[in-house]
């Protein structure tokens, strides 16, 4: 009876200190995603980076950009100070964008596809070198690891080739999880492009197979997962996925447009991952700010996301984790940033944590422009660096 009580009291002892490293490590964990700036914070840091100088000549190449056909909103911030902040055009018919408006970021979405597949890394619910048969044993596939998906060297199929005869004829609006049971159950198996980890092959499939496993391995769907686990404690009230039950995402949201027409829903917008995230500029700064504080992920973590993967392509233009990057000629990352296109939507964020800026353009009137972002680049460098960017970044 002694033995028993000593034996209750030793396990209560290490539950107690087990609860209490815990909490210390959730403690540790909840790290705050941006410093709360005092006015004088604020004044001292935009004399600091020049920001009004900054503004006026970032504001004269952005007018350029409207008056070649830009439609949407604009953000540009550094050290925490918003230098330039608008909205031009129509977000739908008459409706003019705002500052409020939801664009669909299109292939901007994989930033957040790739995160949450780290989270889930960080956490100790997946592996980089799992493969996807050892969730979905009727993948077609073998050898395909989470990490070739993350850095798009799977050598898969493309999904809106191999199934569009279907979708198109039985007018259907899969879902990832359709997604994964066509593969499985197609007849012939559709060929895959490449072995795995042979070459960077940039593909859709990819990203919506990742968010399949997200679904897979949390047992949620994609959306709660990304609501629970990055959106709120991101604080990105106004970023939703297409499928998104909540009817907020319908509250300023954009119409894509393109060779002068709107377009409606396409049949593959339910699938989530590879694109299907809609989200304000406002609310890309609050994704900024989590990725620059390590809010969410470690900073190994992210280092690995930010290494580079592709080299098949001499050059500048490189692949993470769900970030693409621009090296320079040592194969060191210089900037991080996405671009997207979809359905009349045109993306970009694009980063510098070592000067700490970010540039954000959303459009939902078709317009390559958007991915020139050289001249507003050398302005937030100021005149001690120019950037070894091209005039056009957008890689197809």
């Amino acid at each position: 009876m002694h033995f028993l009580r000593v034996a209750v009291g030793v396990v209560f002892g290490l539950s107690l200190l087990s609860g209490c490293i815990n909490k210390e490590k959730a403690t540790t964990a909840e790290k705050p995603i941006e410093k709360v700036l005092t006015e004088k914070e604020k004044k001292k840091i935009r004399k600091e980076i020049n920001a009004d100088y900054k503004a006026k000549l970032i504001s004269e190449l952005i007018n350029k950009k409207v008056r070649a056909g830009f439609n949407g909103s604009v953000l540009i911030a550094q050290k925490g100070i918003v230098i330039y902040e608008n909205a031009f055009g129509f977000s739908k018919d008459t409706i003019p964008n705002t500052k409020a408006s939801k664009f669909q970021l299109a292939s901007l979405s994989k930033t957040f596809t790739a995160v949450a597949i780290m989270k889930m890394v960080q956490d100790g619910q997946i592996g980089l070198d799992n493969t996807v048969k050892d969730y979905f044993p009727k993948f077609p596939y073998d050898g395909v690891s989470i990490r070739s998906l993350l850095s798009h060297r799977s050598g898969l199929p493309y999904y809106q080739y191999e199934f569009d005869v279907k979708v198109r004829s039985e007018k259907i609006y899969p879902t990832n999880q359709q997604m994964m049971d066509w593969f499985a159950n197609a007849v012939p198996t559709p060929r895959p492009l490449n072995q795995p980890d042979h070459f960077f092959s940039y593909n859709n499939t990819n990203y919506a197979v990742l968010a399949a496993l997200v679904e897979k391995v949390s047992g949620k769907s994609f959306d709660d997962y990304l609501k629970e686990k990055i959106l709120l404690p991101a604080g990105m009230t106004d970023t939703f996925t297409g499928v998104s039950k909540n009817p907020k995402l319908n509250i300023n949201k954009t119409v894509g447009y393109q060779n002068g027409r709107k377009l409606e829903k396409d049949f593959y917008d339910d699938i989530m991952g590879d694109k299907g995230i809609y989200s304000t500029t406002g609310d890309l700064l609050k994704w900024y700010n989590v990725l620059k504080s390590e809010s969410i992920l470690s900073k190994e973590n992210l280092r690995e996301m930010y290494t580079p993967r592709s080299f098949e392509h001499p050059g500048l233009r490189n692949y993470g984790y769900g970030f693409r990057l621009w090296v320079n000629e040592l194969q060191q990352t210089d900037y991080i940033y996405h671009t997207g296109w979809w359905k009349g939507y045109n993306t970009i964020m694009f980063f510098d944590l070592r000067e700490d800026f970010v540039v954000i353009l959303l459009s939902n009137k078709y317009n390559r422009d958007v991915y020139n972002v050289k001249e507003i680049v050398n302005v937030l460098h100021g005149r001690e660096k120019q950037s070894t960017l091209e005039e056009n970044i957008l890689d197809q």
